[in-house]
């Protein structure tokens, strides 16, 4: 009887531009699915001087979102995602696994170390690319927002504050993605071959694998979550201090001034929320674009 193919193994003719592929996917749906809790978590985290805008809950954002703005408010800022997302992921996947490849995180062991390296130069890379379209989301995302196309923000955006506006917070997502895709990759990892030592196809495993690996990465860095919205949203502010903010440091000061240590974990639900099942589904489609990719290169 022949071998069974390991669905994870590259064939040569077919690495990375299959492999970018499954990730524009996999990105796509991932943050197309969870948007309107994402809506909410930045909603959540914004220090709004407006009580309309202060929301004690979920539960509570939503209802009183959709009461008095409608539910397609919950979706204002998914077309910059949607444009983004793919070639982010492409680039993301293509990198995390030509790094885990160079560093040997396909061969036989534990090899938690290729794991994380690769997790954090896939974010260098694909967060370059996104950084400017995460900013024109979470702008369309808050509050009031004045904008309702993609286009319009981005254009306004750069007429007013420049191209600066659209990196100020690029330090603070690589401090914030170099940790939760080190953490997710490696956590994933080790989740996927505890439940799936044999390294079949297995949605069960890769949705568990996937969930709990968001989980864990998105809590712990939730802290510099909230300090990366500010910096992306500080142009929307009516308060000096927050319009000023030029860095992590800068957000961290206000963020601890305004609200303590509670500040922090401005969020934490709904980001949490967010990213279970948003990394359990980008996990479960990565995996099974990959097993596909077998189908078609042995055709």
């Amino acid at each position: 009887m022949a071998e069974e193919p390991d669905y994870e193994s590259l064939p040569p003719n077919a690495g990375l531009a299959v492999n970018m592929l499954a990730g524009a996917l996999a990105g796509i749906s991932e943050h197309a699915v969870m948007f309107p809790v994402d809506s909410i978590k930045t909603r959540m985290q914004v220090f709004s001087a407006s009580p309309v805008a202060v929301y004690s809950g979920v539960g509570n954002a939503f209802s009183r979102i959709s009461s008095t703005e409608g539910m397609r408010a919950l979706w204002r800022g998914v077309s910059s995602v949607v444009l983004g997302a793919g070639p982010a992921h492409a680039i993301h996947f293509g990198t995390l696994e030509a790094v885990k490849e160079l560093a040997g995180g396909n061969e036989a062991g534990n090899q938690w170390l290729a794991h994380s390296l690769a997790g954090a130069s896939a974010t260098i890379a694909s967060d370059a690319l996104m950084n400017p379209f995460d900013v024109i989301k979470q702008r369309m995302q808050v509050h009031k927002s004045e904008f309702r196309s993609f286009m319009t923000c981005a254009s306004t955006v750069y007429r007013k504050e420049g191209l600066a506006a659209f990196y100020v917070s690029y330090p603070t997502t690589l401090a914030i993605s170099i940790p939760f895709n080190a953490i997710q990759y490696t956590v994933y990892e080790q989740v996927k071959r505890f439940m799936n030592p044999r390294n079949d196809y297995s949605p069960s495993s890769h949705i568990t694998a996937g969930a709990v690996a968001g989980a864990v990465a998105g809590a712990v860095t939730t802290p510099l979550d909230v300090a990366k919205t500010l910096l992306q949203t500080r142009g929307t502010s009516h308060e000096i201090d927050i319009r000023n903010a030029n860095g992590m440091f800068d957000a961290f000061r206000i963020i601890w001034r305004r609200d303590g240590i509670r500040g922090f974990g401005r969020g934490l639900v709904p980001r949490v929320m967010t990213i279970m099942p948003s990394t359990a589904l980008c996990w479960l489609s990565y995996e099974f674009f990959s097993a596909y990719r077998l189908i078609f290169c042995d055709v």
